[in-house]
């Protein structure tokens, strides 16, 4: 009996110390640059095979975890990590991003994140160290990293696009705020970019060709998803401030943390610009995000947003070619302003179901006021000592909702993706002469200066009242009827209709636009980080009422003095294109090749007095390939490389109706503001012997476009030089970037109208820019 006893004790004694050896781990995986949380990251115990996933915090929890365990923690996207648990206290691991992965998870390709190898269509997606490290003072410098994407710069925050279309500011790009767009549809979407907090910008994910089946009308060109920060794993706050020779000034700011199931983060930025290097271009914006996250359980989170952005611009406008060439920066203008407020916030609840499924409902709301005096609203005919403008305000109030099921099924390993959303939006716009004086330089064939006469809202060009109401229905279902072959296929049902109150004819009445956008696409995975795809999308945009409602110069021939009968751009976009990851993940390709056919894309066509006249062109094709290089041969040296080479030409359009115009057709001509080839690169470099130091160069090359729809004057184009570097000590972060590191001349803009005494006008660029800066970045435990 005493030898059972001691055999007892012993045995007790041997289970009772294998017990203290294993203890349950807990802790958060994070980003390294961000701190936010990495969701769905693998951490696995390497001499068990057991293992675990973070959750939507980024935590995890291992149980009966061995004394002195190694595990691994590895994800797509980032580099992967394994370490040795000495103990039970929680553990905090930040991950870094692995740019040789960085395209390989994108969300915007269906409003849910998914593997790059399932999503058949061209998307590029600007990681947050990209955007970090840019320190960027205008959206342009971030979106203009994206290959075959051309951000056209013109000052103060102002832009035109170019993707998959020539430099426009049609409404053939849908920009979008964590998957809500920016603006409702009917409403001139153009210069909402003016609206956005770069600060606050996590990643930016873009979307090249129409996404209308699951995005909807204006999603043609193609669409930007801005991705605003969430609340970081670990206590984060930064503050910086950084300035240029010209006059610039900004203090950036931003703060974040988790707390249990609450997580919060706020960031923004106050900037000011006064006498600059081109005159009467003073500006002021301020901007600031937050979001607050609460989590009810790990597959169930409410998330609020709020987005305010107050931003008040003189508008400088363009020069003449006497000004542009001797570098006589002078505005023409001193009165030319653009002023935008807009108050954005949303509620989203999101839940993940237990087979992966997922579903999101978003309740949103906008408040928006844009008034403006613009100097492209100046029409003066050659010659001529007077010359007319306008005012003009738009504001909008929007209510909607937004909800989107995702169920999976094992059937062929396929996913159903069904989505609806609704849109309550009235608005308001107005607009009125103003009568200026013209001083002529003394070859009289230019102005040299406009001065305001008086003002006349006496004189109306547009006014109106309209209750915009935006409804859809989209799904798309996904499957593998082979290995590695995935299929997808979507269809969306689109209507924008309104109740309107037209003021200067004292009309009212309704009008509708609706379209069925179908899409099919497959994507192949072959192997080893190489893959194919090819798709078949249509897209469409209706007219903004700006357009519908304008008054005419000269009405038509049956009497029309507005724009009631502007049709919809339609168009047919076929694609393929593929991507690749080679020596070891050292090189990755993606590259797309495309043909898009439109019908009825509105173009405006400048007026011998400057001023517009929209018209439908009867056909349009829009061909190229795009391509991305991105080569990571080691630590040190990242170099990436991509671009577009491309043709935007019209095939049926009938310039003018008025028989004795000898210009009566551009058939085969290219359409203006087309450059057939933008490029852009940049390689950076990490020396190990500088520890914290990083710098880069940057080249962007854009060549020659016609400046009118006749194809008579050229614009050769230019190349820019942009230097980067930034060096971290501690907390304390100092950077400068050398934007036009050559100080070429040349500008971003440069047009004419098609009559012979019409001359170029053109946006100058700013000469070499010196921006400093400092941010004191603080990280908690």
């Amino acid at each position: 009996m005493k030898n059972i006893h001691l055999l007892l004790l012993l045995l007790v004694g041997i289970f009772a110390r294998e017990a203290a050896a294993q203890h349950l781990i807990k802790g958060k995986i994070f980003d390294a640059t961000t701190k936010e949380p990495v969701v769905g990251a693998t951490i696995q115990i390497l001499t068990t095979a057991d293992g675990t996933v973070t959750d939507q915090n980024g935590q995890f929890q291992l149980k009966s975890v061995p004394q002195n365990a190694k595990i691994k923690i590895s994800t797509i996207g980032y580099t992967a990590q394994e370490l040795t648990v000495t103990d039970a206290q929680p553990l905090a691991i930040s991950l870094e991003p692995a740019v040789e992965n960085l395209q390989q998870i994108v969300v915007t390709g269906n409003r849910e994140a998914s593997l790059r190898t399932e999503s058949p269509i061209a998307i590029s997606r600007l990681t947050p160290k990209q955007i970090d490290e840019a320190k960027a003072t205008a959206l342009f410098e971030i979106v203009n990293k994206t290959p075959g994407v051309m951000m056209v710069n013109l000052n103060n925050e102002q832009h035109m696009m170019a993707i998959r279309q020539p430099m426009t500011t049609n409404a053939y790009f849908l920009y979008m705020e964590d998957g809500v767009p920016i603006r409702p549809m009917g409403v001139f979407n153009h210069n909402s970019i003016l609206e956005f907090n770069q600060f606050a910008i996590s990643s930016v994910e873009v979307v090249k060709g129409p996404v209308s089946s699951i995005y909807g009308p204006e999603a043609v060109g193609g669409a930007i998803n801005f991705i605003t920060h969430r609340p970081t794993s670990v206590p984060t706050a930064k503050i910086g401030i950084q300035a240029d020779q010209w006059g610039y000034q900004r203090l950036q700011y931003g703060a974040g943390a988790m707390k249990g199931k609450f997580g919060v983060y706020v960031g923004g930025f106050v900037a000011r610009q006064r006498n600059a290097w081109m005159t009467s271009s003073d500006y002021d914006k301020n901007a600031v995000n937050a979001r607050l996250e609460y989590h009810f359980t790990p597959k169930s989170r409410l998330v609020y947003t709020l987005s305010y952005n107050n931003y008040d611009s003189q508008t400088s406008g363009s020069v003449d070619s006497v000004a542009f060439y001797s570098r006589q920066y002078v505005s023409t203008t001193d009165f030319t302003y653009r002023k935008s407020y807009s108050l954005r916030s949303r509620l989203t609840f999101e839940k993940d179901w237990n087979n992966g499924s997922q579903s999101f409902i978003t309740v949103f709301g906008r408040d928006n006021k844009h008034g403006q005096n613009p100097s492209y609203g100046i029409r003066w005919t050659s010659g001529a000592s007077t010359a007319k403008g306008e005012i003009n305000s738009s504001d909008f109030k929007s209510l909607g909702v937004i909800a989107q099921h995702t169920q999976k099924f094992k059937f062929l390993n396929s996913k159903l993706i069904a989505g609806t959303t609704i849109d309550f939006s009235p608005s308001t716009y107005w607009s009125y002469q103003i009568d200026l004086t013209a001083q002529l330089r003394a070859d009289k064939k230019s102005v040299e200066k406009y001065t305001i006469a008086k003002e006349r809202p006496d004189i109306q060009i547009a006014n109106y009242e309209a209750d915009i109401h935006n409804t859809a229905f989209y799904a798309q279902y996904d499957f593998e009827p082979l290995p590695k072959l995935r299929i997808s296929a979507g269809l969306r049902y689109d209507n924008m209709s309104f109740d309107f109150v037209n003021y200067l004819d004292n009309t009212s009445g309704n009008k509708s636009y609706s379209q069925t956008t179908p899409k099919i696409g497959l994507t192949y995975d072959l192997g080893k980080g190489k893959g194919i795809y090819a798709n078949y999308s249509k897209g469409f945009s209706p007219p903004g009422l700006t357009a519908i409602f304008r008054k005419r110069s000269t009405p038509l021939p049956n009497g029309d003095l507005f724009y009631y009968n502007l049709a919809s751009a339609q168009f047919d976009n076929v694609e393929i294109g593929g991507w690749a990851s080679l020596l070891n993940n050292k090189v990755y390709i993606d590259i797309a090749a495309y043909q898009m056919n439109g019908t009825n894309e509105l173009l405006n066509i400048r007026q011998p007095d400057n001023s517009t006249d929209y018209q439908s062109a009867g056909k349009t094709l829009h061909r190229g390939i795009e391509f991305g290089i991105t080569y990571k041969p080691n630590k040190q040296v990242f170099l990436r490389f991509g671009g577009t080479t491309a043709i935007h030409r019209f095939v049926e359009f009938t310039l003018s109706q008025k028989a004795s115009d000898a210009l009566k057709d551009v058939n085969g001509k290219d359409m203006p503001s087309a450059p057939r080839r933008l490029w852009n690169s940049e390689i950076s470099y990490y020396p190990v012997w500088f520890k914290n130091f990083r710098t880069s160069l940057e080249w962007q090359h854009v060549a020659g476009w016609f400046q009118n729809q006749t194809n008579t004057v050229r614009y050769e184009g230019y190349n820019l030089i942009n230097f980067r570097a930034g060096y971290k000590w501690k907390s304390i972060e100092l950077f400068t970037n050398v934007m036009n590191l050559t100080d070429a001349l040349y500008a971003t803009n440069a047009t004419r109208g098609n009559a012979v005494t019409d001359r170029t006008t053109f946006t100058p660029a700013a000469p070499r820019t010196f921006t400093m800066g400092v941010q004191y970045n603080f990280n908690g435990k």
